[in-house]
């Protein structure tokens, strides 16, 4: 069955259809990672868009339970190159088609990926339209200008949990051992804004008892669960729109320790004052540098956002701790008179690299 995938400016690019047979409308970005195509899936960050693989075959290793990030995919369409129809790893319970198939969400191959992410580089992430079937050209283009920017759009009501809940899972993996395992001395209340699991895996290894609370908890819930330290998850849409996220941690700032990561680092930034700006085509990838102005070292990183914390106007209680080298965006913050450290980039990798497993252990320090 043909698919069309129309972005906003009038290109259509057209396929050959995998996965859901359906229509679906969403921002259409791209990610340069090599493998991790099932964690980027179920990311429950990747809410609201259309994601476009840069590695040309996606697939070859099939699907299996160990590397979800969430309950389900939570995509609205995926792009490849070309679906590979042999999935051969001892841990697949199944193949990449029939797993998008099953979630009801619909995906394009046969195309140029190339020509799209040139394209989205060139004028930026777009509004799209990805459709299985003969369908009209003009109206897929239409449709895709009807659908809503990201810009003001609070996408973490769409994913987050409904109700608290405890965590005790770590690394289940023997192999998996770059954050040294510690035994449970602290209590963290996690604020779910769409988190990905191995995070919580994560606060575990390194000796938290976690409860896990949806992101629109108030203030006086979470400190009545009586926490040594709070963690503030990663998440879509605009971090901007998320006002009631801001004034909650307007309110722990001066109780509690708190580390955040993506979201969770805008969010905080906004908290304190800062203000932040969408990217152009966003940094989504397992493979970016990250300098560590502190130790100068520098950090290849798991990304996924679209938006930034702003460095012109950052409020003078924060200091820069980390900087993009690819454009010199803020990937790190420390308040300087409270216990508060956040991180625009992913440590729990999953997938990705590991360098930077530290800075859990730096919040575990904090809430020592």
């Amino acid at each position: 069955m043909l698919a069309k995938l129309a972005l906003e400016d009038g290109t259509v690019f057209t396929g050959k259809a995998f996965g859901a047979k359906v229509v679906s409308q969403g921002e259409v970005v791209f990610n340069t990672s090599m493998t991790g195509y099932q964690e980027i899936l179920t990311d429950p960050s990747y809410k609201g868009q259309i994601v476009a693989m840069t590695y040309p075959q996606i697939g070859n290793y099939g699907i299996n339970q160990d590397d979800a990030e969430s309950d389900k995919p939570q995509v609205e369409g995926f792009i490849v190159r070309e679906l590979s129809q042999l999935s051969s790893n001892f841990r697949a319970t199944g193949d990449l088609n029939h797993y998008l198939e099953k979630a009801g969400i619909p995906g394009i191959e046969g195309i140029d990926t190339r020509a799209l992410v040139r394209r989205l580089r060139i004028r930026g992430a777009m509004r799209g339209t990805l459709a299985c079937g003969e369908c009209d050209d003009q109206k897929l283009i239409r449709q895709a200008l009807d659908s809503p920017s990201m810009e003001g759009l609070d996408l973490a009501k769409a994913v987050m949990p409904v109700k608290m809940y405890a965590w005790d899972l770590g690394f289940t993996n023997e192999l998996v051992h770059y954050i040294p395992e510690k035994k449970p001395t602290h209590h963290v209340v996690a604020l779910d804004f769409g988190m990905k699991q191995n995070i919580l895996r994560c606060l575990v290894r390194i000796g938290c008892k976690v409860t896990v609370m949806p992101g629109n908890a108030s203030a006086s819930e979470i400190l009545a669960q009586n926490p040594d330290g709070i963690f503030i998850s990663n998440g879509p849409g605009d971090p901007a729109a998320v006002t009631y996220g801001i004034q909650t941690l307007k309110e722990l700032i001066e109780k509690k320790p708190i580390f955040g990561i993506c979201l969770g680092h805008q969010l905080l930034g906004l908290a304190c004052g800062a203000s932040t700006f969408k990217l152009k085509f966003g940094h989504r990838g397992a493979n970016h540098p990250v300098l560590n102005i502190k130790t100068k070292k520098v950090e290849i990183t798991t990304q996924n956002h679209g938006f930034a914390v702003a460095t012109q106007d950052l409020p003078t209680d924060l200091e820069p701790t980390h900087v993009n080298l690819n454009d010199n965006t803020l990937e790190g913050m420390r308040h300087r008179k409270k216990p508060v450290i956040s991180v625009q980039y992913h440590p729990e990798s999953s997938a990705g690299p590991h360098d930077s497993g530290y800075l859990f252990e730096q919040f575990r320090d904090m809430m020592g």
